[in-house]
């Protein structure tokens, strides 16, 4: 049997009982990796401040349309970003607010 330092079996249980199982882990994993692409931790600054369709984004940025829209597919697929349609546009927003709450605190504990 293991012998901890500083915890006790009855720690050990409860630290067990709220820690995700695997399977939860590697959907965080996954979801974590969409802020490990610049591009996409563009888009989604954006669309921290403002929700946007392509186009804006495309010359806000200066990238093209075709690279913003696979990134944006990219995040729909991970419920990180939704659209709403407008006539023949289709206007993007940050399905959650807390993606746009970790974003700016990510920028600023990132500037120092």
């Amino acid at each position: 049997m293991e012998k901890f330092l500083r915890l006790n079996e009855r720690n050990r249980y409860e630290i067990l009982s709220v820690l995700p199982d695997d399977k939860v882990i590697n959907k965080l994993a996954l979801y974590f990796q969409n802020f490990s692409d610049q591009t996409r931790i563009k888009i989604l600054s954006l669309l921290s401040i403002r929700d946007m369709c392509v186009n804006d984004m495309s010359n806000v940025l200066k990238i093209n349309q075709t690279t913003i829209s696979h990134q944006l597919k990219t995040l729909k697929d991970q419920d990180i970003v939704e659209y709403k349609r407008e006539g023949k546009v289709l206007i993007y927003r940050l399905k959650a607010p807390e993606v746009s709450e970790m974003m700016m605190y990510a920028v600023k504990v990132t500037e120092g």
